[in-house]
């Protein structure tokens, strides 16, 4: 099965555990209600990294895409957006995120890299305090 069918796959069964067939537990999530469970499954991949577990970093990389995909699903119900919004954003970010790469700006060092993404990403968000890339 190639890859692009299970991601299929993957938002088939977020579409059915959301039916009205699907799970009441599911649907009645909110984006609110997952916080807990979704910061819980963040600070376990960290421990599996610190232990260098990558068996346990493989499954709670898991754990928060099903949350990822969660959300989505709960914005997709709202009319706000759905995964393939979440990803075209993402792919729109690396790509202007990356100009040594997908444009025409040369970087001959790690640190021109991150000074550009620095710079890029401050002025994606102007007026806002960002965390910036080290």
């Amino acid at each position: 099965m190639d890859k692009n069918t299970k991601f299929v796959e993957l938002k088939n069964i977020f579409n059915i555990l959301h039916s009205r067939r699907g799970c009441m537990w599911d649907r009645q999530q909110t984006h609110k209600s997952l916080i807990r469970d979704l910061r819980e499954e963040v600070d376990e991949f960290v421990s599996a990294v610190k232990k260098n577990n990558y068996r346990n970093m493989q499954e709670e990389l898991g754990d928060i895409l099903l949350h990822v995909m969660f959300n989505a699903q709960i914005a997709k119900k709202q009319g706000k957006f759905d995964i393939e919004k979440v990803i075209a954003g993402l792919i729109n970010k690396l790509k202007r995120r990356h100009p040594h790469v997908f444009g025409k700006v040369r970087a001959s060092s790690t640190r021109q890299i991150i000074a550009n993404w620095n710079r890029i990403k401050e002025g994606e968000r102007p007026g806002k305090t960002v965390r910036r890339h080290k």
